[in-house]
């Protein structure tokens, strides 16, 4: 049975590799159907982990078409006791193999909302640097390019619906939800309003926006300052540790030799 199963998932293997079985025709045929299937985020989670240049299209049919060879192979090895239960069981190691790919990419984003924390109060500064020449909206996509890459998904998203004519806070807010690290919507908020306004509104709201953002990078400084001293307290206590222990060996070894001459 398991050298039927190897032999069935090769050949389907082959088939793909050849072109035998167009995966990219299958897709396009049910672009409607694969389109339900695809999360909302998955497009940002793509360039959050594998930046800008990734294509999320290509690696959405890879998808499809790892978790297709996933519960064709698992066919292939209930072919000789083929039921109803054997099916559903191959339809859900299928969509087993389709989801894994995207709870990896949640949870590579998860990993990463620390960085995003200490690396927004840095970004917000540089954005404000602009915002003193330019309107809130233009200021924004001119830092994108030099903006960290891990923002650049999230903005793109904020000015486009800013650009088609979004005016309301709802772009901004988006954008505080896709990164929801400390006072992200608060920060949001004041550049959403930093954009409305007279000219002399605008001098009062930069100088509160500016107050928060050097809050902010005080608070990034502590961070860090506090994760690079547990750091080296660790390393510490751990040669503290090592050293205590070879000492100890030492005296072992020192201890058995007088007790081996002695008798």
């Amino acid at each position: 049975m398991f050298e039927i199963f190897i032999f069935g998932a090769l050949i389907l293997g082959v088939l793909v590799y050849n072109n035998t079985i167009n995966t990219k025709k299958f897709a396009k045929d049910n672009e409607k159907l694969l389109k339900n299937l695809r999360e909302d985020d998955y497009e940002f989670l793509v360039y959050m982990k594998y930046g800008t240049k990734a294509d999320p299209d290509v690696l959405f049919q890879k998808r499809i078409s790892t978790a297709a060879i996933g519960g064709a192979a698992m066919m292939v090895l209930f072919l000789n006791s083929f039921s109803m239960l054997n099916i559903v069981v191959c339809f859900v190691v299928a969509y087993f193999v389709f989801k894994s790919n995207y709870m990896n990419l949640k949870s590579y984003y998860k990993r990463h909302l620390h960085e995003i924390d200490i690396m927004l109060p840095y970004y917000l500064k540089s954005l404000e640097i602009l915002v003193q020449h330019y309107t809130v909206p233009v200021a924004i996509g001119k830092s994108i390019e030099d903006a960290p890459e891990i923002f650049q998904p999230g903005l793109k998203k904020m000015v486009d619906r800013i650009n088609s004519g979004d005016a309301s806070v709802d772009p901004y807010m988006e954008f505080a939800n896709t990164y929801p690290v400390r006072d992200s919507m608060r920060m949001m908020r004041l550049l959403y309003r930093l954009g409305i306004g007279s000219q002399e509104r605008k001098q009062e709201r930069l100088m509160m926006f500016s107050r928060s953002v050097s809050s902010l990078q005080q608070k990034a400084r502590e961070t860090k300052y506090k994760e690079r001293l547990e750091k080296m307290e660790s390393q510490t206590m751990v040669m503290l540790v090592c050293t205590g222990v070879f000492v100890m060996l030492i005296l072992l070894i020192a201890m058995m030799g007088m007790f081996g001459s002695a008798m």
